[in-house]
């Protein structure tokens, strides 16, 4: 929804989701490497600008107002997403595993916004319930999007950061 006043964070958030969906759509229809190679590198600069943007203005916003167990599992889910964007970005797509890789990653986004957008339970559900803003929050929503979008265009993807896992070194 959107208003007078601007963009409602979780119509935002929902239309992103949407298009990755359709992204991913696209990529499983995909025929040729090049047309492969467009769409995954769309697809992982559209994640990684959404999980981005959850992860610095939409999670924090939520905390103390969503069940804590969702917003925990949903930052493991990025950092698991973070590291395929990784593999996928540094390969080609004739490289081994690389259409399972954009499968897993599509399978585990299906998952997250389910997770996301279920009706009673789920955290935009929990976030409206509680009151939170969702005009201002999509007002930083679109701003940090833009700004994001821009700068990984022009750098490129950053390196994951994945506070959340442990154990072996990723390199």
């Amino acid at each position: 929804m959107t208003t007078a006043a601007g963009p409602d964070a979780i119509a935002l958030l929902k239309a992103d989701h949407r298009r990755v969906a359709d992204l991913f759509a696209r990529f499983g229809s995909a025929k040729g490497n090049g047309r492969e190679r467009a769409l995954a590198k769309e697809i992982c600069l559209a994640l990684t600008v959404r999980t981005k943007i959850e992860e610095d203005v939409f999670y924090p916003a939520c905390k103390g107002a969503v069940d804590e167990s969702l917003l925990d599992e949903a930052c493991v889910e990025h950092d698991a997403a973070e590291v395929l964007i990784a593999e996928i970005e540094a390969d080609a797509p004739d490289a081994p595993f690389y259409d399972a890789k954009v499968t897993v990653l599509s399978e585990m986004m299906e998952h997250h916004v389910e997770e996301e957008e279920q009706r009673v339970e789920g955290m935009f559900s929990q976030a409206r319930k509680a009151g939170l803003d969702m005009e201002a929050l999509g007002e930083q929503v679109a701003a940090e999007k833009a700004r994001l979008t821009l700068a990984y265009k022009v750098k490129g993807l950053p390196q994951p950061e994945t506070p959340t896992l442990t154990g072996t070194a990723l390199a």
